[in-house]
């Protein structure tokens, strides 16, 4: 392990501590890994907070005025903290470290499922079971609103890829449709 890894799954295991500690672990979890899924596709946001020019307190501001009165207090306190810190490019690693941290504590492993649509908890549990079942490990599944998925789902577990997806099943139909011509 690096010791920039090694800093981030410290950050990442103080985070999941003081939310254990809180007793908000669930909610500070979602919400910290919907955090890191909007830096991922917002750019201009990501830009702005990894932007070394800008001050500190200029970062903190706009995660006030982005999730203040919207997310859990010990939500937005773990994100100024990392601003504080100087931790700003490194959120995205940071975030996912806590999630995985968070499943490990629970025994579970790590499923991201991009879906084009959200899934509701019983979709989301009925996922769960099928990839605990595919991949022989207790799954924890989050779910990444992705309008660039048409239709089904991607699922990332560790390095296992499930996709579902209706265009990996369009390219399959058209490779086979291919070969047998």
């Amino acid at each position: 392990m690096s010791e920039r890894e090694a800093v981030i799954r410290g950050y990442a295991e103080a985070l999941l501590a003081v939310a254990e500690a809180e007793g908000e672990l669930d909610l500070v979890e979602d919400e910290l890994y919907g955090f890191a899924k909007a830096l991922e596709t917002h750019g201009d946001l990501r830009e702005a907070l990894h932007d070394p020019t800008l001050p500190a307190e200029r970062k903190k501001g706009l995660i006030r005025d982005l999730l203040g009165g919207r997310a859990n207090p010990n939500t937005v306190n773990a994100l100024l903290f990392l601003i504080d810190q100087g931790r700003a490019r490194d959120l995205e690693a940071i975030l996912e470290a806590f999630a995985r941290a968070a499943a490990e504590r629970r025994n579970r492993e790590l499923a991201e499922v991009r879906s084009a649509v959200p899934l509701d908890a019983a979709q989301q549990a009925r996922l769960a079971e099928a990839l605990s079942r595919a991949t022989g490990k207790a799954v924890e599944v989050k779910v990444v609103v992705d309008p660039r998925v048409i239709g089904g789902i991607v699922a990332k577990v560790g390095d296992e890829v499930f996709d579902g997806t209706v265009r990996t099943r369009l390219e399959e139909a058209r490779e086979r449709l291919t070969r047998s011509a």
